[in-house]
């Protein structure tokens, strides 16, 4: 803004002294101060407000003009709330420095003169904000992209000291301007925005977290499809969109920097895009490798077809790595929505290796999707031993450790009506041995669907014991089993307030050790032998047979 339309605003009641060749001067910030020498807090283009408390004498006033003058300040304001009529001296001094000088009417607040300056140069420089902004996009979107989102963020710190992150849907940071947000606020974040979208709140969602108020904004691709902007259903799209990060509280922003905002997360959204077109390649092969794996196709051709997916995922690696499989899927309580395209974005996000940075995403594995499934083919580089021989995989996939730090955000997408299950396959080192991953990757899955919670995850490991034969048991006759065993143990409790089902899973979980499971329970052996014997007594049924051991440990875990 110009000195000038600070003059002819009459609510800031400012008189010009001096200096109306130097009008046209540009405004770029406001100080106040009374200090003598204010040098070492001026860096040009600023209106200095002064009480004139450093003023003495009049021999005072060519120093301090000359000061400000050195330092490219763009005019001076004095009080006369003080002093009254502003010192000729300070006049002189202002006219032989070429500094313009005005005086603030007595009524006027000095903080009302910022207020305003702050409030106009901040709208200014949002607007020429806004063109680089535009400029960029119109570069990002004709050609390749200049150092990612990561430049914008840089613009929006510098230009309008705001501190802003991209983050993915499970709370990864993709982008940030600065330091990197702690994991637990990144997931807090992930958790209000996606919470915000699925009922229907309108952006920008703001959150508190620690004493930080964050401003949210969606960022929304333009080319992903049915989990694209042009999707039916938000829930088509909800667990696969990015967000922008402000550490800012937007609810009193002008319209000119929210709109500069969403210029912003346009500008991210074509990085986007052509991060998820990188991705096509490993998508094709592993559309290509599924489907030659499920029609039977002889193993000689799964591992050539392998020879050329493994440069593709892990460039460099000289011999052929280990594979594991992973199947999600994605099912909603309503509607007609596909749940593949979902769970494929959901499963390429889970996947990707947080040890591997970068201005590409670290995708090591390649997704399909067939029907409401997707299906992941994740190579693992071999370890070698002393003589060169393969001595298996260097890291493996465990299901639990996957969603251990995206449950929340993931929960908070798939609100009250929609379920993730995941299973994962052991390691395989040949083609031949994908086929099975598959299968034992599929029914790893099943295992996790019949267990309750929004998502949920199950391994390989599971698969040998009891657990895979639990989730097949019709519902009818988990019910009834459970019933006939559990139920008058629960009225017990229910009127007596005995506890005796915690006693009951403490004592199978100790093997049936009184000594252990007396510790374990703060209880006397003796109070432990007179609550299991009231268990055998509600039952019928003898808790040192193994046959009855096993029924009650059963009912515990089908309830």
């Amino acid at each position: 803004m110009r000195l000038r339309a600070l003059l002819e605003t009459e609510a800031l009641g400012l008189r010009l002294l001096g200096g109306e060749e130097e009008l046209d001067r540009t405004v770029r910030g406001v100080m106040t101060t009374d200090l003598r020498d204010p040098s070492r807090y001026l860096s040009g283009g600023e209106l200095v407000l002064t009480g004139l408390a450093w003023r003495r004498n009049s021999a005072d006033s060519e120093p301090f003009v000359r000061i400000l003058a050195s330092a490219g300040v763009a005019g001076l304001a004095a009080g006369e709330a003080e002093l009254g009529d502003i010192p000729d001296d300070l006049v002189s001094a202002c006219l032989r420095n070429r500094l313009p000088l005005f005086a603030v009417n007595e009524d006027v607040a000095f903080a009302t003169i910022t207020e305003y300056v702050v409030r106009q140069v901040s709208g200014e420089r949002a607007g020429d904000l806004a063109a680089v902004v535009d400029r960029h996009r119109r570069l990002m979107t004709s050609g390749p992209a200049g150092g990612g989102p990561d430049v914008v963020l840089d613009l929006l710190t510098t230009d309008l000291d705001l501190r802003a992150w991209v983050l993915s849907p499970t709370g990864r940071q993709i982008a940030g301007a600065g330091e990197p947000l702690a994991p637990g606020v990144c997931a807090a974040l992930a958790s209000e925005h996606l919470a915000a979208v699925r009922t229907g709140r309108r952006g920008p969602h703001r959150i508190s977290i620690q004493g930080i108020t964050y401003s949210l904004f969606p960022i929304r691709g333009h080319g992903r499809g049915a989990a694209g902007p042009g999707a039916r259903d938000v829930r088509e799209s909800v667990l696969s969109d990015w967000l922008l990060a402000v550490e800012a509280d937007a609810g009193d922003w002008p319209a000119e920097r929210l709109d500069l905002l969403q210029g912003v997360t346009q500008l991210i959204a074509v990085e986007r895009d052509r991060r998820d077109a990188a991705r096509t390649v490993r998508r094709r092969l592993a559309q290509e490798v599924l489907e030659l794996v499920q029609t039977g196709a002889p193993p000689a051709e799964i591992a050539a077809r392998l020879r050329v997916a493994a440069p593709v995922l892990l460039p460099g690696l000289g011999a052929a790595p280990h594979w594991q499989v992973v199947v999600a899927r994605v099912d909603w309580d309503s509607g007609d929505i596909p749940g593949g395209p979902v769970a494929q974005s959901l499963l390429e996000e889970i996947l990707v290796d947080p040890s591997v940075s970068g201005p590409e995403p670290s995708d090591r594995i390649a997704v399909a999707h067939a029907g409401d499934e997707a299906i992941a083919l994740v190579p693992l580089p071999s370890l070698p031993g002393e003589g060169g021989e393969d001595k298996g995989p260097d890291s493996a996939l465990h299901a639990d450790a996957l969603l251990a730090s995206v449950r929340d955000p993931l929960q908070a997408g798939l609100a009250d009506d929609g379920r993730l299950t995941l299973g994962v396959s052991a390691a395989v080192h040949s083609a031949e041995g994908l086929r099975g991953a598959l299968e034992e990757a599929r029914h790893a899955r099943r295992v996790a669907a019949a267990r309750p919670g929004r998502v949920c995850a199950a391994g390989h490991h599971e698969l040998a014991s009891h657990v895979l034969l639990l989730p097949f048991v019709p519902d009818d006759v988990r019910r009834a089993f459970t019933a006939r065993l559990l139920d008058p143990l629960r009225d017990y409790d229910r009127r007596h307030r005995a506890e005796l089902i915690p006693t009951l899973e403490a004592f199978l979980d100790c093997d049936g050790s009184w000594t252990r499971c007396a510790t374990r329970l703060h209880l006397h052996v003796n109070t432990l032998r007179y609550r299991v014997g009231r268990i055998e007594q509600l039952t019928a049924r003898d808790l040192s047979r193994l046959e009855d051991k096993l029924d009650f440990f059963l009912a515990l875990r089908m309830s």
